[in-house]
């Protein structure tokens, strides 16, 4: 059985599965490189990759945009013939410096979620010969359609594909949390009502507007049946948690490896959204009101109010990403507790693809 490749603006992908980007240090060079020589789209993210960086503490923004030039420069060195892309939220305070960035930089992709990405196709403009690909991330037949409008209005652009991130998925999530509770909506439900509410615009550009399912994908019979219900390809973020290439540490990819179905847990993020995170005592204390409000150093997110918040969710994610657990959190996926080893990347993907294939008949 053949499997479907992926097209994404003038990019074809061989797998059809994109690495979620993972924030603060989980998808870096490493990762998005290992993937990208597999066939599939290796993604980085933006969200504090500076925090490396000599300067972060004093100057966050200027650091982040030059670590990501050096990481998407690592990354194209490592897979020269891989497509590299990055993931950059709508909800950072330097989003724009970022996706300026990234265009400078000669990203393949953006993806832009967290937000809608009303005017990332004007950024784009300002680089007239540039071939990156724009994929809004949603999670609503109603935000890709108000997109398609805004963009083709506005820009004469519509996006180059859209990442649709259902209820499962790790990290910050598109849905309040009496949906996610109660169960209200399922990715397969979501997918046929976005690919009815974007065909008109398809049909207007004259060509397919790839959807890419994202959010509980975590076996290749999941990517095949989701191909089989119109997705063009996946997104999964959390099953590269667990290879050696990620960029976390050991003990990160630990905090996968022994968390059970019941420390999967949604969490108040102070980005104002509900999250899903693996329950440890960090998340404990905070739960408990025992974390106070803090003096903010990085200005990260718009949506952040340090005077209310219980913690600095980037600190917590930067000590997290270096594997100091007491004092941060691992975000996760609906299936981090089915993880039970780690693997290389190339081996994952051969997997997934063989498993895809058993079940594309």
């Amino acid at each position: 059985m053949i499997i479907p490749k992926l097209r994404i603006g003038v990019y074809e992908v061989e797998v059809p599965i994109v690495q979620g980007g993972m924030g603060v240090g989980i998808s870096l060079h490493s990762l998005a490189s290992a993937v990208a020589n597999a066939g599939g789209v290796g993604v980085i993210s933006s969200a504090a990759v500076g925090f490396l960086e000599p300067d972060f503490d004093k100057h966050p923004q200027l650091a982040n945009q030059r670590a990501l030039k050096k990481e998407i420069a690592l990354a194209r060195r490592l897979a020269p013939g891989g497509i590299i892309g990055v993931n950059i939220m709508v909800a950072l305070t330097d989003y724009e410096d970022l996706v300026i960035a990234a265009l400078e930089a000669g990203a393949d992709i953006i993806f832009s979620g967290a937000g809608l990405p009303l005017n990332l196709p004007a950024l784009k403009q300002k680089f007239p010969y540039s071939k990156t690909a724009l994929v809004p991330i949603v999670s609503s037949a109603r935000a890709a359609m108000l997109l398609c409008k805004k963009w083709l209005k506005s820009y004469n652009y519509l996006p180059d594909a859209f990442v649709l991130e259902g209820p499962k998925a790790g990290g910050h999530l598109g849905f309040s949390l009496e949906d996610l509770i109660t169960k209200k909506y399922r990715l397969e439900q979501l997918l046929v009502e976005t690919i009815k509410a974007i065909a008109p615009y398809a049909q207007e550009a004259g060509r397919e507007i790839p959807i890419i399912v994202a959010g509980g994908v975590y076996t290749g019979a999941d990517i095949a049946r989701f191909l089989k219900l119109g997705a063009s390809g996946v997104q999964m973020a959390t099953r590269f948690v667990v290879t050696e290439e990620c960029d976390a540490s050991e003990e990160f990819k630990k905090e996968h490896l022994r968390a059970k179905k019941e420390d999967i847990i949604f969490i108040h993020s102070p980005v104002g959204l509900p999250g899903r995170a693996i329950k440890n005592k960090f998340l404990e204390a905070v739960e408990r009101g025992e974390k106070v409000p803090f003096r903010c150093l990085y200005h990260c997110l718009k949506t952040c109010n340090p005077k209310k918040s219980p913690y600095c969710i980037s600190l917590a994610l930067i000590n997290a990403q270096k594997g100091n657990l007491d004092e941060g959190f691992a975000f996760a996926g609906s299936n981090a507790y089915r993880s039970n080893k780690i693997v290389k990347v190339k081996e994952l993907i051969e997997e997934l693809v063989e498993e895809m294939k058993k079940n594309m008949a």
